[in-house]
Parts: C-alpha cells; sequence; structure tokens
C-alpha cells in the first residue's frame, strides 16, 4: 500500500463493494494500466463503468464527499458501445474506457449543464463543449457532471446552489479547493480516473494541491473554451485533473488543438504537441534549472510546515541533479502585477446564455440576480457586475494582447533567460485547506496565500501543481512548477466569441 493510500480517508481505501473479487481494481488505475487490463482481458468497458457506478453509489453520499450533480444514464450503453469497437478493431483510442468526470461548467449533450446555480437547472445543451467533443472522440467514458464553486467564483472553495458542499476525501472536515473541487476530489477518491476542471484564477491548480492530484492550466489558447460557462474570459482555460503526471499529460494530448468557435486557440498552430507524453523522462532533472521565487516560499502568513516541506523538496530536486536558481528574482514584481485584472463576466455570461442555452429559463445576469436563485454567500459576488459603477473603462484585451499583461509577461521572459531557468517553483498554497463552513478563514483567503498567485498571473503560462510533498496529517501540500517561453502572440488581434 502506497503512502498515498495511507494518508486517505478510510471509506475510499476499501475495494468496490459488489465487484471486489475480480481481476482488475480501479483504485489508483492509471490510463496506461486500464488500457493493458483491457488488452488482456482482465476487465472490459462495461466492467468498469459498472465499477465507477458501484463506488460512487457506496461513497458520494454516504461519506458526504458529495461530487456529483448529474450522473450520465446512457454511460452502460456508451460502454457496450466501445466494448463492439475494441472487439471489431482490437485497437484502443487514446482515452477509450476512461471513466471521465466532467466539472458542470462544460456543455455535456444529453446532460445537464448548470455551473452550478440553481437558476440553470434543467438546462441541456444540444451539443458538447469542444474539449468535452474531444475526449468522446477519444473514447472516454463520461460518468458524471462534477460540483463545482457557483458561477465558478471561489477558488477556495467548491460549494453550488445546484448541489451543495463539496468536501475534501483526504479529511472530509476539510474544502476540496475551488471551483473545481468536485472533479478532484471525485478523482483522489477514485470515483473516476481523470477529469476536466477550468481555471480562471487557481481553479485546476487549487484542488490539484488540495486533493493530491496533477493539475495542468494550460497557455490560454492551448484549449478551446467554447462551450465553457465563462467567469471570465480574458482568463479562462480548460484542463485535465488526474492522479499521475503521465495521466494529465494524455488527456491534455487529447483535448489540445485550435477550434474556430474560440479564435484565441488558432494561435496554436504550429505549436502543437501530437503527443505531450513524449516529453515524460525520469531524468529530465538532470541539468534541467529550477527558479526558486522566494515571496512565495517565505510568505509571512504560510504554514511554517508547508514551508519546511517545500524546502526539503527543493532538495529532493537537487538531489535528481536539478540545479537550483535561489533565490530567482522578477524585478519590479510588485510594480508589474499591479491592478492587471480585467473582465467582463455580465457580457461573456449573457453572450454563453444566447449561443449556447437559449431554453435557459433565464436569459442574462440581471434576470438570474432577479430570480435569487444563489447561494447567499456569493450575492455580492454576483451583484457586483450589474453596477455601472464597476464597469470597465474600456473593453478588456486577451492576455496576448492587454499591454499589461504583455509587459509582465516580458519581463517573466527576460528574468528566465538572464538566469536561464526553465521553471519557475513555489508551493500552490502556502497553507493547509480549510474548514468546511470556515467563511471567515475562507473569505481572507488570500491573505494567506500565496493565492496570491492566481491574482498575479497574467502571464498564462502552462502551468501545472505537481505531486505532494509529504505531511505529518492526510492533507497534501504541492509544489507549483511554471515552465518556460508560451507560444507567441500573433501580428492580428484575435477575440473570443464572447468579446466581438
Amino acid at each position: 500500500m502506497t503512502l498515498r493510500r495511507l494518508a486517505f480517508a478510510a471509506p475510499f481505501l476499501l475495494l468496490t463493494p459488489a465487484l471486489a473479487q475480480g481481476s482488475f481494481h480501479v483504485e489508483e488505475t492509471t490510463i496506461a494500466a486500464t488500457h493493458a487490463a483491457l488488452r488482456a482481458h482482465q476487465t472490459n468497458c462495461h466492467k468498469l463503468a459498472q465499477t465507477y457506478l458501484a463506488r460512487l453509489a457506496a461513497y458520494d453520499q454516504s461519506t458526504r464527499l458529495n461530487t456529483v450533480v448529474t450522473l450520465n444514464p446512457t454511460v452502460l450503453a456508451d460502454a457496450d458501445r466501445l466494448d463492439r469497437d475494441f472487439a471489431r478493431t482490437r485497437a484502443l483510442k487514446p482515452l477509450q474506457c476512461i471513466a471521465v468526470v466532467v466539472k458542470d461548467n462544460y456543455d455535456t449533450q444529453g446532460l445537464q449543464t448548470t455551473g452550478g446555480s440553481l437558476a440553470m437547472k434543467g438546462v441541456i445543451p444540444s451539443s458538447d463543449a469542444f474539449m468535452v467533443a474531444k475526449i468522446r472522440a477519444a473514447g472516454a467514458l463520461i460518468l458524471f457532471k462534477s460540483n463545482m464553486a457557483e458561477w465558478a467564483f471561489s477558488p477556495v472553495l467548491t460549494e453550488s446552489s445546484i448541489a451543495g458542499i463539496t468536501r475534501n476525501p483526504y479529511s472530509l472536515d476539510r474544502v476540496p479547493a475551488g471551483s473545481s473541487g468536485g472533479t478532484a476530489a471525485s478523482v483522489a477518491a477514485n470515483l473516476a480516473e481523470v477529469g476536466l476542471g477550468t481555471d480562471t484564477g487557481d481553479s485546476i491548480r487549487g484542488p490539484a494541491s488540495h486533493n493530491a492530484l496533477v493539475g495542468i492550466r494550460p497557455t490560454i489558447g492551448l484549449t478551446s473554451r467554447d462551450g465553457i460557462i465563462p467567469l471570465n474570459m480574458m482568463a479562462d482555460v480548460g484542463g485535465p485533473l488526474a492522479r499521475t503526471v503521465a495521466d494529465a499529460a494524455a488527456v491534455l494530448s487529447v483535448v489540445a488543438g485550435p477550434d474556430p468557435a474560440d479564435p484565441v486557440t488558432l494561435l496554436s498552430a504550429g505549436h502543437l504537441e501530437p503527443d505531450y507524453t513524449r516529453f515524460l523522462d525520469k531524468n529530465s532533472l538532470r541539468n534541467a534549472r529550477i527558479g526558486v521565487f522566494r515571496p512565495y516560499v517565505d510568505a509571512a502568513t504560510g504554514d511554517p510546515e508547508i514551508k519546511t516541506l517545500t524546502e526539503r523538496a527543493i532538495a529532493d530536486l537537487q538531489s535528481q541533479g536539478a540545479t537550483i536558481v535561489d533565490p530567482f528574482v522578477i524585478p519590479d514584481f510588485d510594480a508589474l502585477t499591479t491592478k492587471l485584472g480585467c473582465g467582463d463576466f455580465q457580457s461573456d455570461l449573457n453572450h454563453y446564455l444566447a449561443v449556447h442555452a437559449p431554453t435557459a429559463p433565464y436569459k442574462s445576469l440581471q434576470a438570474i440576480v432577479d430570480s435569487g436563485l444563489y447561494l447567499p454567500s456569493i450575492e455580492t459576488r454576483i451583484k457586483r457586475p450589474l453596477d455601472p459603477g464597476n464597469a470597465n473603462p474600456e473593453p478588456c484585451k486577451d492576455t496576448w494582447h492587454d499591454t499589461r499583461k504583455v509587459a509582465f509577461r516580458n519581463a517573466v521572459i527576460a528574468a528566465m533567460d538572464a538566469a536561464h531557468v526553465d521553471a519557475i517553483l513555489y508551493p500552490t498554497w502556502s497553507n493547509p485547506p480549510r474548514l468546511v463552513g470556515d467563511l471567515a478563514a475562507i473569505r481572507h483567503a488570500r491573505h494567506y496565500g500565496p493565492d496570491g498567485v492566481h491574482a498575479r498571473d497574467p502571464a498564462r503560462r502552462p502551468d501545472a501543481a505537481r505531486p505532494p510533498l509529504g505531511r505529518r496529517h492526510p492533507l497534501p501540500p504541492r509544489l507549483r512548477l511554471r515552465a518556460g517561453h508560451p507560444s507567441p502572440p500573433p501580428a492580428a488581434t484575435l477575440r473570443p466569441p464572447a468579446l466581438t
């Protein structure tokens, strides 16, 4: 039994009750292991779907984990179709028979899609979001839609008016972070194999940190946002959550790609890799230069144990052959990162409702607010965009064309070039997950970050929360690695449909 399992909340360690005698167990499996079992006829797609449905029935509600908003009623029929395909072709698609949980802000044909809002109850898209269509085409089993922070507002907790509170599977009295906490908690609890989340500020990376997963926030333009309920089209992006780096890379390989419906993705032409798993190399730390960003490692409000564990992880990286650049400094960082955010939730949401949810009972943010169908805790946030005094003085520009964001990105690249750094390292969170219901602490979460970090992330570079550092109690802190140069912007301005 791995350290990861030893740390797990006890209920999720148990084998699936009805299927515990089988020759293949889904607990802690990987895409490669599942595909190997399929080829060896140790299992099939139908049995895998049954197993995950049995785990969901046994554990999701009985433990109050509460990750599910909507189960896919056709998942067993979908599994049978995939089994027939495999019997006929003897070939497996990249995600064939892999159980995927999809965050409830992705349009999913035939399945209710709500963004966590009771005001969207019963809204069933007629087509898939681009990324959902990609995983379907790759043979994935869409198992269920997961709970999320309502309208993706909170990076700290996952609570919605449509489904209530999702908890952390490592400690059920703690939050799983947000807004993709339902996806993360279900993957961590082996209720699905991999999942799709979205990230505007920290909503993939935070849940990866709190749930001992690997999360990738792709560079904006690498994956399409079409068919995803928006929070801020200037910062939104979708990406994978998984238990291993290899699985996260495999999912990214499937979902990345240009989409005319999201013009910013056309910037990825010529920069895509068909298979990101080919970069996985157990010796990759040899001669790698990793910069330690001390303002976040040494945050005054950080937990001392996480700082100690971060220092230990830095030493571990060095022992594996990495060259540590410590400290790594970005000149004028505070000045460069002042007042960088720009977004228009009202405009973005109204556009989504008109184009993707024409049957929704409420046709605008104003109508949703007037309905009163939202959590009391988000009242201030959901009403703020309706105040004309909060309007942006001029239209927002995307991350590739906003002059302040370009200046910050250029400064980061210049600092990395000057120090010959391949990646920047810091802890994803410098404090453990908050207690469920501790709204006072949650309200002030940005004061004990480093998130913080998500508010200062306009470089929008490929970013990943990596495997846990280890901890004496079962809540897993994580490192964050920010990669090198993103793809260059084009000469012409391309903007998302919501802003044309």
